[in-house]
């Protein structure tokens, strides 16, 4: 009956707020009073009993009144925040105006002519008349930032009180040292607290809001969103005094949580997981701070002391990182600060562990159907593991130093593969590709794929017996031929991946080799070749790849070598491509007899070791009708993602000057062209591939419709295809291959591949070429897509309640697929 009456009490008091026409004074508190004291709703209530409807009616016909609401909500946890929240009454009184202002502030947002209303100042927000003029009249934003941030470290509220705490309560509030309260042990932080369900839950509804005042950004078209995030900027600034305490405890939170505990079959299903509800929340909040500084934290590293103590308990360290360690300003993110800096082997330990515990933990198999939980945030958590590696360096060598960056490869492919044919699911195939092309711009990367990989994880694959760089190569192969159209962009990024590590590939197993042979034969179709200004790029990188390992790896490959020798015809077909009108003509024409220029093309035909690989049973998970799903910006093309750097024979990269063409799959190829199948011999240079052909092709990209291949188009870079190795080694090994079979009757492969694995082609050999690594480099489209891609996943995702559901986001476009 209590609840009934509450519920009664606030839906009386809404309708008194959208049927009054006349201002009511902020001075009324008996009014007011009534949306948060003796209130005792959850959010969901909350958000029924105001309804988005009359929330607008407000803000448009009674706009004083929705401002003084949001006001006097405001000063109501200020007051609380200064307190302590010394009492149960207190404590609920928070919650009822956190849950309110979280239900209010989209549709503030969504309103261009209230967008400015937070950062308007608003005298006496919770102070008294006597205080400073600058500390009375402070922005209503940075009032609500900081009550906040104060009540996330409030004793018995949201931490567990100490015994000093107590006594004197709010005297004490204000001059708390919040790094003692710090939520879970980890980075900084050695103690480890008692877990509090309530606490954890109270902290979950201040992260909502808090995530809520960040999401102005979904309301400003993406060509407004160059601009700061006040709201963030503010957050992460030094004017919040619980900055660090609130970094480290979102860290830690995230990467201690276990969703599987003790292992016990449905635990899950019989007891609420309250710190798995904050561990999301604490993610999304952490990835949204770090996100402001990505363009301009290329110094960031580089200007920081390495030698810094990173213990939070530390008041030197506290010291240092307010004022000495970088002489901070407003505008300088510090959680961005705060996470570049981290360099303790045990820190990157617990880091790495606990985000690749929880990105395997959606593949765990367990016998008794659905016992284990499984997480839904893997999406933010790619997102934070891409935010390490690229604002920590050190972080990412750590990574690579050992083995264990294959327990977040693994799970990574596994995602790609699970989605590949998902359209709702398309960012999630983009951030696991940038990762990976993050990855393999390091050589041990590349090493690290050497590892035979055991471990069976359920995809719907071809069975081998390998590598995990033979699993790259199968999951991107059947991204490629399985996947949904919109991943077509992503082909360039896909082969740069390879082409990156290829020259550390010791063995590829036949079905990896075959699956490599297989792309080639595809995109040197000479339809596919002529339909588009740039397909020919893909079979550069393919050439590259295979002129890779013949170089570098040959001893072990004799897979690929034997791939190679079986489908030679396809690098004579390439030498020998036509390049008159007419045959240009008639491979056009085959492909306006194809129903779809897609699957036609990507059918695995003629492939002998396609039906021999069995499918493993796991399906990829369907698109669900009805799904909603969140637009996506464009992703800048490979030149703009990447800058090529040449591995000299110390190990040491030196970084290419960019040419007129700056696409690599073409101008960056590190062989001498091959006019015609028996060509072996020339000088050209590996940079100068004709800037007018790339030239064209870039304009042609945005306009496709009004650009016909040439003969002189397809001159111009056939001329250029990277040859030479592969047709030595042809030369050199068919007649010994053909020989062998003659001699002794051969009809087995293995007496092939075993002569083949003790062969050499020493000194028979072209030169080797220098190897070419393609680095991402941050940009500025790339910023802008990981930040619609992470709002896109908050929106989706924030379901009970739905904060931001039917509010005009212009940031992004809401589809039902």
């Amino acid at each position: 009956m209590g609840n009934s009456d509450s519920k009664l009490h606030f839906r009386k008091a809404v309708i008194q707020l959208t049927t009054k026409t006349q201002p009511v004074e902020a001075s009324e508190d008996v009014f007011w009073d009534q949306f948060w004291t003796d209130v005792n709703l959850t959010a969901q209530d909350i958000f029924a009993l105001v309804p988005a409807a009359e929330i607008r009616a407000v803000r448009e016909e009674s706009p004083s009144n929705l401002a003084t609401l949001c006001y006097k909500a405001v000063e109501r946890l200020v007051l609380n925040a200064d307190s302590g929240c010394v009492c149960e009454r207190d404590r609920r009184t928070v919650l009822s105006c956190t849950r309110l202002l979280s239900r209010i502030l989209p549709y503030i947002f969504e309103d261009p002519d209230w967008r400015g209303f937070f950062w308007s100042t608003v005298p006496k927000v919770g102070k008294s008349v006597d205080e400073s003029d600058d500390e009375s009249t402070r922005p209503l934003a940075e009032s609500l930032l900081t009550a906040v941030s104060d009540l996330l470290f409030c004793p018995d509220f949201t931490v567990e009180s100490h015994s000093m705490t107590t006594a004197d309560g709010a005297a004490d509030i204000q001059s708390i040292d919040s790094c003692e309260f710090i939520w879970e042990a980890g980075v900084g932080f050695a103690q480890t607290p008692p877990l509090n369900h309530t606490y954890d839950s109270n902290r979950a509804e201040l992260l909502k809001l808090l995530l809520t005042c960040f999401s102005e950004e979904m309301y400003q078209s993406p060509s407004d969103t160059h601009a700061l995030n006040p709201w963030v900027s503010f957050f992460c600034s030094r004017e919040n005094r619980h900055a660090l305490p609130l970094f480290t405890s979102l860290l830690n939170v995230v990467c201690a949580y276990d969703p599987v505990g003790y292992g016990i079959p449905y635990n899950h299903l019989m007891f609420s997981d309250q710190r798995g509800a904050l561990a999301e929340l604490a993610l999304q909040t952490l990835i949204i701070s770090l996100e402001q500084e990505i363009v301009d934290a290329t110094n960031t590293n580089s200007s920081l002391n390495p030698s810094m103590n990173t213990d939070a308990n530390s008041a030197d360290y506290n010291k240092n990182t307010t004022t000495e360690g970088f002489q901070a300003t407003r505008g300088e993110n510090l959680f961005v600060n705060y996470l570049s800096r981290i360099h303790r082997e045990e820190d990157f330990h617990l880091i790495l562990r606990g985000i690749g515990r929880l990105l395997n933990n959606p593949l765990m198999q367990t016998y008794l159907p659905h016992s284990c939980k499984k997480i839904q945030f893997h999406q933010e958590l790619l997102v934070l593991f891409w935010k390490l590696c690229d604002l920590n360096k050190k972080f990412l060598f750590y990574v690579l130093k050992s083995s264990d960056v294959l327990d977040i490869l693994v799970p990574i492919l596994f995602y790609l593969n699970d989605s590949r044919a998902n359209q709702s699911r398309v960012g999630l195939v983009h951030i696991g590709v940038f990762i990976l092309l993050l990855l393999s711009g390091e050589r041990n990367f590349g090493v690290r794929l050497n590892k035979p990989y055991c471990v069976r994880v359920p995809m719907d694959i071809s069975v081998f017996a390998g590598t995990h760089a033979d699993l790259l190569i199968v999951v991107f192969h059947k991204i490629i031929t399985s996947g949904h159209q919109r991943l077509q962009p992503l082909y360039d990024c896909l082969l740069t991946i390879i082409v990156n590590v290829s020259p550390y590939l010791k063995s590829l197993s036949m079905v990896a080799a075959n699956k490599l042979l297989h792309l080639l034969e595809v995109f040197s179709n000479t339809w596919f070749l002529f339909c588009s200004p740039v397909n020919h790029h893909l079979v550069f990188f393919l050439l590259e790849v295979f002129n890779n390992i013949i170089q570098y790896q040959f001893d072990g490959n004799f897979n690929l070598v034997y791939g190679i020798i079986r489908k030679r015809n396809l690098f004579h077909q390439l030498a020998n491509l036509p390049t008159d009108i007419n045959s240009i003509q008639k491979a056009l024409q085959r492909k306006t007899r194809s129903n779809s220029t897609h699957n036609a093309v990507f059918m695995e035909t003629n492939n002998p070791y396609s039906a021999t690989c069995s499918e493993a049973p796991y399906k990829t998970t369907p698109v669900q009708t009805g799904t909603l799903n969140a637009s996506l910006k464009a992703t800048p093309r490979i030149d703009k993602l990447t800058e090529t750097s040449q591995v000299s024979e110390d190990g040491s990269t030196l970084l290419l000057q960019h040419s007129d063409s700056p696409h690599s799959q073409s101008d960056h190829s590190s062989e001498t062209p091959v006019r015609d199948a028996e060509a072996t011999s020339g000088e050209d240079d590996k940079n100068s591939l004709n800037g007018d052909c790339d030239r064209k092709s870039r304009k042609s990209v945005s306009s496709s419709s009004d650009w016909a291949p040439s003969p002189d188009w397809v001159l111009s870079w056939k001329s250029k295809l990277p040859l030479q190795t592969i047709m030595r080694l042809l030369q050199v090994l068919v007649p010994q291959v053909e020989k062998i079979c003659i001699d002794r009757g051969l009809t087995d492969e293995s007496e092939i591949l075993k002569f083949l694995q003790h062969g050499t082609l020493v000194g028979l050999l072209p030169v080797p070429h220098p190897i070419l690594i393609r680095k991402y480099q941050a940009n500025e489209g790339t910023a802008l897509w990981f930040r619609t891609y992470m709002w896109g996943i908050i929106y989706l995702r924030t379901v009970d309640p739905p904060v931001w559901y039917d509010t005009d986001v212009k940031l992004f476009e809401i589809q039902r697929i």
